[in-house]
């Protein structure tokens, strides 16, 4: 079928031929939004990034905001071609960036053939619809193919979760995901163009109001369909997992979440620790559904007596993630809320540790994931002593350890804290 998001710059189609079936839109519920087969074959996209921050926004800040806009564009394997910020109090509201800004990016995107707008921010369905107008004018006045469109950066790491989906409940939950990303923007475009064609064709302006109604309540029937039927699998797929914990807790074997934000490290300890070799990668989103391993630990050094622990990783966190798009993965997430103690894996070479470490902490807590946490410096091969230094003033009153995965740095140090917190 190809991209979804490609429907945005097919608006004629949509337009001559309103009787057209709803399917044509909700197939990208039901199956992969981007065949990999069409992704291998495809020129990769040239994209232009775009942030839109506040004036009191630091240099650092931004560059950060920026560097991981484009370790995710990277992900998908698509080319960053410039990027460009603006510093404004309050966005446009009709397009966000405000319009004389617009304006010089889509001159920039013409001069470098760039196909592709991202925008850090998450818009609104009228700001989505305003910009990829825009870019449809001016692609067809120009005679581009590829036509240039936009997407924020939601729909963006949408596209990369589908991508490194492998089990069935993961692309349950990034479908439940997309409906409640895209749902609003699907309303909106289906409102405007049923009315626009008809008010055009005929005049009749009683006529619009019905005909909008009629398509719109149908797909909202269609997609609330949709979500119940996902719904409903996810909840098998808990039922099965609760039976798994309860099982575990009648045999006495405590549980180990590993959580973090995207990159650290999650299944790279894993792998040392339970010896399971999962997918390990040095890229964002690496790992969606949840994976899980056995840890043995001497409880007693003299009678060498042992623990079996059950560790399980699961989902990064990145920062600015809409709730809904977290409460989509909840049934993956709760094998870490139910969990007896959580392995807090930090990137201690990120310049940014500090708010890492607290966008994690705020999505554990928003997940009612209160139990006893160990904080867990990763890579400390890539800093100096000095500053191992400052990470161990500026979190004085949390258990912490320092460690190396790669190089195999304290990690037997890391295993005798385990040990004594469960």
């Amino acid at each position: 079928m190809g991209d979804f998001f490609r429907i945005n710059g097919n608006l004629k189609f949509l337009v001559e031929n309103l009787s057209f079936s709803l399917e044509f839109i909700f197939l990208f519920l039901e199956k992969r939004m981007l065949d990999k087969k069409e992704l291998q074959q495809s020129e990769p996209l040239r994209v232009f990034l775009v942030d839109l921050v506040d004036k009191n926004t630091n240099k650092e800040e931004l560059n950060d905001r920026m560097r991981e806009l484009e370790n995710l564009v990277e992900t998908y394997w698509w080319i960053v071609v410039l990027q460009k910020y603006q510093k404004k109090d309050v966005p446009d509201p009709k397009t966000y960036v405000w319009k004389w800004k617009l304006d010089e990016i889509i001159h920039d995107m013409l001069l470098l053939k760039a196909n592709l707008l991202i925008v850090w921010n998450a818009l609104k369905p009228a700001q989505i619809w305003q910009i990829n107008e825009k870019l449809r004018v001016v692609s067809e006045e120009h005679k581009l193919d590829p036509k240039m469109e936009a997407r924020d950066r939601i729909d963006l790491i949408l596209k990369i979760f589908e991508k490194h989906a492998t089990s069935w409940e993961s692309r349950l939950q990034i479908q439940l995901a997309a409906i409640k990303h895209m749902w609003p923007r699907i309303y909106r475009m289906w409102m405007d163009l049923s009315k626009q064609w008809w008010a055009a064709s005929w005049g009749w302006a009683w006529a619009t109001r019905g005909l909008g109604e009629t398509n719109t309540e149908r797909m909202k029937r269609h997609l609330k369909e949709q979500t119940l039927k996902i719904e409903k699998k996810l909840e098998e797929y808990a039922k099965m997992r609760k039976l798994h914990r309860d099982a575990r807790i009648k045999k006495w074997m405590p549980t180990i979440g590993i959580v973090g934000y995207t990159n650290a490290g999650k299944s790279s300890l894993l792998n040392w620790l339970t010896k399971k070799w999962v997918l390990a990668e040095n890229k964002l989103f690496a790992t969606l559904g949840t994976n899980v391993g056995n840890l043995y630990v001497i409880t007693d050094p003299v009678t060498w007596r042992w623990k079996e622990i059950l560790l399980n990783d699961t989902i990064g966190f990145i920062r600015d993630l809409p709730p809904k798009l977290i409460k989509s993965f909840s049934s993956t997430l709760e094998d870490s809320i139910e969990s007896d103690l959580l392995l807090h894996v930090i990137d201690a070479s990120d310049p940014f540790v500090e708010e890492r470490i607290s966008v994690v902490h705020d999505v554990l807590n928003d997940i009612w994931a209160n139990q006893k946490r160990i904080l867990v410096f990763n890579k400390i091969d890539l800093i100096d002593e000095e500053r191992i230094a400052e990470l161990k003033k500026l979190f004085p009153d949390e258990d912490k350890v320092f460690i190396s995965v790669k190089w195999n740095i304290w990690l037997e140090e890391l295993k005798i804290l385990i040990a004594k917190n469960v």
